[in-house]
Formats: structure tokens, C-alpha cells, sequence
């Protein structure tokens, strides 16, 4: 498949770019600045784009089948971001005709436990409230588009240092004390565009 992924020189970017590599998908690593990931495993197909931009979007995604975005950008207001890059995604890809899109997301806005949001629960930490409150309006853009989209949360937080062990499973509802390593997240999000078993829908993976 050809495959597109936006926020390509990010953590979770690099491992899907690596399990796409694996599985012998044709990869284009969308990032801002191409000179500063000149390491990227993408045989040079580096495209230099901007996620918040449905014309850049549009461009970078021309012949492709499906597209994955890992972009996070700090610089600026994360609700900012998180709304203007949905929007820009679900024009631009519509216009290249790609329907697929698998986002890689935050457990804090999936349900818990107790069927409210993680970051509603009690003792919840606070402090990436904002962080959440931005991701969960990117997400609210999606549920009003007509692309066939995924969005796949690690069921707590990612491992930083996990090693891959080419195995994940769905889990029911999120959870702070779950782990899973990016090399492993990775191969559900390329599960996910290769046989697609959830559609605009939203999952948990540890």
C-alpha cells in the first residue's frame, strides 16, 4: 500500500514508519522541516508539510491509499492546533480521494472505568487538562466528517523506553496505569490500515 504519515519524525511517527517499512508498504513521511530528519526510513520519499494546511494535506496525499497522523505542534494553542489540523485532514484528504485515517490520540478523553472521560475521574492529574481539552476538539471534528476514520489511544500512556514485542490488545476502556511501547502501538495503528476492523470510531490499545 502507500501509505502517508503526518508527524512522521515524531516518537510514535519513526515506529510506524519502521512497521510500515517492515511490511513493505510504500511510505511519505510528512514533516515541516525535511532537513532536520534526514535519518527518517522513508527511501527518501520525505515530503515537507503542513498538517494544519488542507492544500499542503491534499498534496501530500495524492496516490496514496491511506493516511496516518501522529502530528503534535506544542509552539502553539493545542486547541488550535488539534481543531485546525482535523479540519485540514478531513478536506484535504477528501480532495486527494483518500478515505482512511487512522489518528494516533490520548487515553485522557476515552471513557474509563466508569464511562467518563479519564480526565473526568477522580484524582485524575490536571495538569495536561488543557492538552486533553485540545485533543478532544480534534476528535469532535472527525465524528462530523464522512472519512472512515480510526482514532487509537494507548489505554493509559506510552512506554518510552518499551521494546517491541509484536503484541497489543484492545482494551474495553481506558486506563492510567497501562503501558505500551511505541514500536507496539505502532503495529496496531498499521493493523488498523491494512484490515480495518473499526470504523469512525474510537479505540483503546495496551
Amino acid at each position: 500500500m502507500n501509505i502517508v504519515v503526518f508527524g512522521a519524525g515524531g516518537r510514535a511517527g519513526r515506529q510506524v514508519l519502521a512497521e510500515a517499512h517492515r511490511r513493505g508498504h510504500q511510505v511519505t513521511a510528512v514533516v515541516r522541516d525535511p532537513a532536520r530528519h534526514g535519518d527518517l526510513p522513508s527511501d527518501g520519499r520525505v515530503f515537507a508539510g503542513d498538517v494544519t494546511d488542507a492544500v499542503s494535506v491534499e498534496r501530500a496525499a495524492v496516490g496514496q491509499d491511506a493516511a496516518i497522523s501522529a502530528e503534535v505542534d506544542l509552539s502553539v494553542p493545542v486547541h488550535d492546533f488539534f481543531t485546525a489540523s482535523s479540519r485540514a485532514l478531513v478536506t484535504g484528504l477528501a480532495n486527494a480521494g483518500v478515505r482512511r485515517l487512522v489518528v494516533v490520540g490520548l487515553s485522557s478523553i476515552l471513557p474509563g472505568a466508569s464511562g467518563a472521560p479519564l480526565m473526568d475521574e477522580p484524582g485524575y492529574p490536571n495538569e495536561y487538562r488543557s492538552f486533553s481539552l485540545g485533543h478532544a476538539a480534534g476528535l469532535d471534528v472527525l465524528r462530523t466528517c464522512e472519512l472512515d476514520w480510526v482514532y487509537v489511544a494507548p489505554a493509559g500512556d506510552f512506554d518510552h523506553d518499551g521494546a517491541r514485542t509484536g503484541r497489543y490488545r484492545i482494551a474495553e476502556h481506558g486506563d492510567p496505569a497501562s503501558r505500551i511501547g511505541y514500536a507496539d502501538f505502532a503495529i496496531a495503528l498499521l493493523d488498523e490500515i491494512e484490515e480495518p476492523r473499526h470504523h469512525r470510531a474510537t479505540v483503546s490499545v495496551q
